[in-house]
């Protein structure tokens, strides 16, 4: 029987998203989720779903072993850089000992597969130049941290590790913890009159580099396919928009007026005034480009939340 692929992370939003990619295909990919979570798509033809904790290392040698797949895309961590600041231990224990228990239990069975592992653009210094992969290293938050440790143990693995530093991605089904989707669902929300018309925001002035997750999750597919092992790989847009300009392109496609309030609990401790990457490297060596335009991020992302909202309770 042919090895198959393995998502880790498969019920979340990226690891979601890369899974529709498989069953779209109709091609046969191993999926893993936490006990509990939202297994969409289980019926799916040969989709092979499991719950493993990636703090079991037990568990994970075992599935592994049971499974023996092809290739793995390591997309399962703590996503959120507000919960990491609110529980720092939580992220390091999911983002680093989880990636070490996943690529220990490999080794441990002799498993010489490709891992992409996924990082983030958090672990860069500050800068308002677009980042490369040969920019400083500077992590300042518990997240970037965290991500930071993840990728090292990946790097220091022995295994063909492929390192990726996504920066911010959207679209539809991403949680409404992170700001394009809070303001998705809180205007759907207006629209059908389940919340008052004033839309609460965090800072409006940060400028970020926002990829289509569609977009991001055929870059992975792309470095898995020709990307270097070693190599760290941007994925990233190439383009910096401001929190306040996002915002506007959905109150143009809103159908009610509202009025915006700053809200503190979402401000955070620490915001980089502009995060902007370059996808030269990614580009040149797998010939990966965006290709969704953001107003259809946007758009699609509203159109989820209006989908979501109109849902019986």
């Amino acid at each position: 029987m042919a090895a198959v692929p393995l998502i880790t992370g498969a019920t979340g939003f990226a690891g979601g998203h890369l899974l529709d990619r498989f069953t779209a295909r109709q091609e046969r990919v191993h999926a893993w989720g936490h006990r509990g979570s939202d297994r969409r798509g289980v019926d799916a033809t040969g989709v092979e779903w499991d719950a493993v904790d990636l703090l079991d290392r037990a568990s994970v040698r075992d599935a592994l072993a049971r499974i023996r797949p092809s290739l793995i895309y390591h997309c399962a961590g703590a996503a959120h850089v507000l919960a990491a600041w609110q529980s720092p231990a939580h992220a390091l224990r999911v983002n680093v000992l989880g990636t070490h228990n996943l690529l220990e239990s490999a080794r441990d069975i002799g498993l010489a597969c490709r891992v992409l592992v996924t990082g983030s653009a958090m672990i860069y210094a500050p800068q308002t130049d677009a980042l490369t992969e040969e920019s400083p290293i500077g992590a300042a938050t518990p997240y970037g941290f965290s991500k930071l440790a993840q990728e090292m143990v990946a790097a220091e693995s022995g295994l063909p590790a492929l390192l990726v530093r996504p920066f911010n991605h959207a679209g539809p089904r991403q949680l409404p913890s992170f700001a394009t989707s809070a303001f998705a669902q809180q205007i759907a929300e207006i629209e059908t009159g389940r919340r008052e018309a004033v839309l609460r925001v965090g800072n409006l002035d940060a400028r970020r580099d926002i990829t289509d997750v569609r977009d991001t999750v055929r870059a992975y597919e792309a470095i898995a396919e020709r990307g270097r092992p070693g190599v760290p790989y941007n994925v990233c847009s190439g383009s910096a928009h401001s929190m306040h300009a996002l915002l506007d392109v959905l109150l143009s496609l809103s159908t009610v007026r509202v009025r915006i309030q700053v809200d503190p609990s979402r401000l955070r401790p620490s915001d980089n005034p502009v995060i902007l990457g370059s996808h030269e490297r990614l580009t040149r060596d797998t010939g990966w480009t965006p290709q969704i335009p953001l107003e259809q991020t946007l758009a699609d992302l509203l159109n989820y939340w209006r989908a979501s909202v109109a849902q019986p309770s």
